[in-house]
């Protein structure tokens, strides 16, 4: 029996596997050199005793050597069990080399796999949960190779488990898998010895498992726990594909059970099961757009149309500009082409492959409609707001989102009702929008009789700095006061969310999905009859008071309609060009009410000249996603905890640095858990933190708080991280630096960073000590207090109190010379110490972040002048230094 060494967090698996086997090869060859004692380094057997249980998750060599290395090494046949060893890392590695002799396969059979783990195909596993024997095991791998074709596109392999738990810890960990095949005879629980950690998250999972009440009652309970596997399994990943392989009755179990299963076959059924896998594989490889672009690059045609770049045409033959097709590469040039026609497909109006790369992208971000957008989603968050709001609309709307959001409700005439943050003033930016002032700024339009003017609510999930908000809750609670509100999610830096089980629970097309499915449950609708015997008067029909409402966890009405759109910056977080971005939707009145505003919002807003190549690299990036989004978001979240705990574990790192955690950036009352750093302590616990706080923070943003190395956060960006070491970051307050990571991150990335870090934690340190205590050090001055929105000016304001104001109007007598002044910081500080209310006549945007701190027809307050004054960043936008802020006269 090995010492029970378990396999850590499932997120940082990945990493286990591989440096286990590394740690054994290390320290075994060590001591084979040196003919040290294998009992005296205890971390060998801890690796093996993890490898034990987690080689039972992946396919291939692993699982079989784990004991027969220990065997050796107890045996004291140390070189034989060095060879072992060797052998597997090589594999890993996947290299055409072997660094040591020993390597090298020495028989046939080793040889065989070998060739097999080379073979340039992409490959996939298979996940077979079922109670099977080794002589099962051998059978199957047989047959899998019997059937096994040169023409087949891919390879698979498979993993075999025997229970419920080691098929959720399978999913979990390996990455690799994309299917999975029931078969009735499992049992529930494991008997590995699992770390707490996977342990419960593997509880986390049953109790979160599907919904199996639509089962009849008439299937018998062992087919109802097949049915919660499968319902568990397809809830963690929508990508995996789940197979039922049963012995009898399948024809009665197919029509009640093909939601949940793909195919339900019989176990002699190998060969349709082996097509299936493939064909199934081909679907989510298929990248319809992106093929018929390469191919219409391969094709011979001759130009009479736009574009003398086409081709090449008006490059390769340069006598000066040739360097462009050798830096760029010819294939470029033979992709531009203005055709819609030959394979391709309009942006405008799809027909054809791009028709279906959007479906296809759809169905990987769990939409009912997806739409590619080739200029950022900027342009999205306009088309979104123009396709459902109309001029006198009232739009709610988080003060601090991305300027787009404010042009756009100026272009469409619908009234901001600006919703202020919880300002974080020691750190010089916002966090969010608590839901309770959203709640009390929709109870004050019903008291003021204006709620059927609200039309849509607006946010930013995540925002720059990481804050999360709970969609599902936000929705629900807000349907419950107006239900057909329209919610616009902006979630730029977003996008990776979809492909993680716990993350994907905050996005917007996961949390609709659910609150649709959750609205049809006569739970629900008995549910909203208990509340609303609370909440309204039964003989007067009167509401209870506003702070009943603030304080129940409201519940909507079973005929409230979900109708929410998601924008994403697909190109920031996932593999796109520059630019590329994607609109999501699941609008129940689509059809009824949205569909043709939409589209002639769409084209209003699109070219009519998109890039090919950006509408390509989409189609790619959705291919990606749903083959291997799970690994890559995996590592960027457990590669941005490694940051953050080599920040807090160094010594010199710790004294220079600070990483801000939850419960620096969101306020108690918004937690209902108390971990700082949910991830760092396991899956587990951040999967409680984001199902039940209100708010939380995406552990792949690490923001470092930086006042200790008498650097601003601007300084810090440019001269020392981009100018010395070449680190790119983009988001800096007056004393933070924000660092992110993405599917694109390296852990040797991560390493350089923390090198970088404790040089300039050493430089910082060492000109303290040699600072001269006679030369008065420069104090930057108190962070200034982050403003909230004042109010719109007399003229432009709603009245009677509430928020919302004509914004167009102002904007278009802003734009009037006549009617604007520029007025000096100075001078603007002498009016409103005069008691003026001076009016801004334009948008003012620091960037970054990007959101206006003032709008058109905003009063210009004393705390948005003292802000500004101290503000680090060098782009402004809408502000002259030399002339100073435009000013309604």
């Amino acid at each position: 029996m090995l010492p029970p060494g378990v396999p850590g967090m499932p997120a940082s698996t990945w990493r286990l596997r591989s440096d286990a086997w590394e740690y054994l090869r290390f320290a075994i060859k060590g001591i084979a050199a040196g003919g040290g004692d294998i009992t005296a380094d205890e971390e060998i057997f801890r690796s093996l005793g993890a490898l034990e249980t987690l080689e039972l998750y992946w396919a291939g060599f692993g699982q079989r050597y784990v004991r027969l290395v220990h065997e050796l090494l107890l045996d004291g046949e140390i070189e034989q069990a060095l060879d072992l060893i060797g052998r597997v890392v090589y594999r890993l590695r996947r290299s055409s080399v072997p660094d040591d002799r020993r390597d090298d396969p020495t028989d046939d059979a080793e040889r065989a796999e070998r060739a097999n783990d080379v073979d340039p195909r992409p490959r996939f596993e298979v996940l077979l949960i079922d109670e099977t024997t080794p002589a099962d095991r051998d059978q199957l791998r047989a047959e899998l190779l019997r059937m096994r074709s040169a023409d087949d596109a891919f390879i698979y392999e498979y993993v075999v488990v025997p229970s419920a738990d080691d098929a959720i810890a399978a999913v979990l960990t390996n990455p690799n898998i994309l299917a999975c095949v029931v078969r009735p005879g499992f049992s529930d629980r494991t008997k590995q010895p699992l770390s707490r950690d996977l342990t419960e998250t593997i509880a986390l999972a049953h109790e979160q498992g599907g919904n199996t009440t639509s089962v009849p009652r008439s299937i018998p309970a062992s087919v109802r726990r097949v049915v919660h596997l499968a319902d568990t399994l397809t809830a963690l990943r929508p990508e995996l594909d789940v197979y039922l392989m049963a012995g009898a009755h399948i024809e009665d179990l197919a029509g009640t059970l093909s939601r949940r299963f793909r195919r339900v076959f019989r176990r002699e059924d190998q060969l349709e099961l082996h097509l299936s896998l493939l064909r199934r594989t081909s679907h989510l490889y298929d990248t319809p757009f992106f093929d018929a672009l390469r191919d219409h690059a391969r094709r011979p045609v001759g130009v009479f149309h736009a574009l003398p770049v086409a081709r090449g045409g008006s490059v390769v033959t340069s006598k000066w500009i040739s360097d462009l097709a050798d830096f760029y590469g010819l294939n470029l040039l033979l992709a531009e082409t203005s055709a819609t026609s030959g394979g391709l497909d309009s942006l405008l109006s799809p027909v054809a492959t791009l028709k279906k790369a959007q479906s296809l992208a759809a169905r990987a971000f769990g939409a009912r409609q997806t739409f590619f957008v080739t200029n950022g989603t900027s342009t999205a968050n306009k088309v979104v707001h123009q396709a459902v709001t109309s001029p006198g609309d009232v739009v709610l709307v988080d003060r601090n989102c991305h300027k787009s959001h404010h042009h756009a409700m100026m272009l469409t005439g619908a009234r901001p009702a600006y919703l202020d943050a919880y300002p974080l003033n020691d750190y010089a930016f916002y966090g969010a929008v608590p839901l309770a002032r959203v709640k009390q700024v929709l109870l004050d339009y019903r008291a003021q009789g204006r709620l059927d003017e609200v039309r849509m609510i607006t946010l930013t999930n995540c925002t720059f700095d990481g804050i999360v908000y709970d969609p599902y809750r936000v929705m629900a609670e807000c349907l419950a006061i107006k239900p057909d509100l329209i919610f616009l999610w902006d979630e730029a830096w977003f996008a990776f969310a979809s492909f993680h089980p716990v993350t994907r629970r905050r996005t917007a097309m996961a949390a609709a999905r659910r609150l649709e499915e959750r609205l049809r449950t006569p739970s629900h609708a008995a549910e909203y009859r208990e509340q609303q015997a609370r909440l309204t008067d039964p003989v007067t029909g009167d509401r209870a008071p506003d702070e009943v409402w603030l304080t129940e966890r409201l519940v909507p009405a079973p005929d409230a309609r979900v109708r929410v759109y998601a924008t994403q910056s697909t190109h920031k977080t996932l593999t796109a060009l520059r630019q590329g971005s994607m609109i999501h939707v699941h609008d129940q009145d689509w059809h009824r009410d949205a569909e043709e505003p939409f589209h002639e919002a769409y084209m209003t807003h699109t070219s009519t000249s998109p890039n090919y190549q950006i509408l390509a690299s989409l189609d790619l990036g959705r291919r990606q996603v749903e083959l291997e989004g799970f690994d890559l978001v995996q590592r960027q979240l457990d590669l941005a905890t490694n940051l953050a705990q080599a920040v807090a574990r160094h010594p010199l790192l710790r004294r220079n640095f600070r990483v801000l955690t939850a419960h620096d950036l969101i306020p108690a009352q918004y937690r209902e858990t108390s971990r700082p750093m949910p991830l760092r302590d396991g899956l587990s616990s951040m999967w409680k933190a984001w199902a039940t706080d209100e708010l939380v923070v995406d552990p792949s943003r690490i923001t470092i708080e930086i006042t200790r190395t008498g650097v601003d956060g601007d300084t810090f960006k440019h001269e020392y991280l981009m100018d010395r070491y070449g680190i790119q970051v983009n988001k800096t307050s007056r004393n933070t630096v924000l660092f992110m990571t993405n599917i694109g991150t390296s852990r040797s990335a991560i390493a350089y960073l923390i090198e970088v870090l404790v040089k300039l934690a050493a430089r910082f340190e060492r000109e303290r000590a040699e600072r001269d205590e006679d030369v008065p050090v420069v104090d930057a001055g108190a962070l200034p207090t982050l403003p909230d929105f004042s109010e719109f000016a007399p003229d432009y304001a709603a009245g009677a109190g509430m928020p919302d104001g004509d914004m167009r109007a102002a904007f278009f007598d802003g734009q009037q010379r006549g009617r604007v002044e520029h007025v000096s910081p100075t001078e603007l500080r002498a009016r409103l110490a005069r008691g003026e209310a001076p009016v801004s006549a334009g948008f003012v945007t620091p960037y970054p972040p990007g959101f206006p701190v003032l709008v058109p027809g905003q009063v210009i307050s004393p705390e948005v002048v003292e802000f500004m004054a101290a503000l680090d960043t060098r782009e402004i936008h809408g502000y002259d230094e030399a002339r100073g802020y435009r000013v309604m006269k």
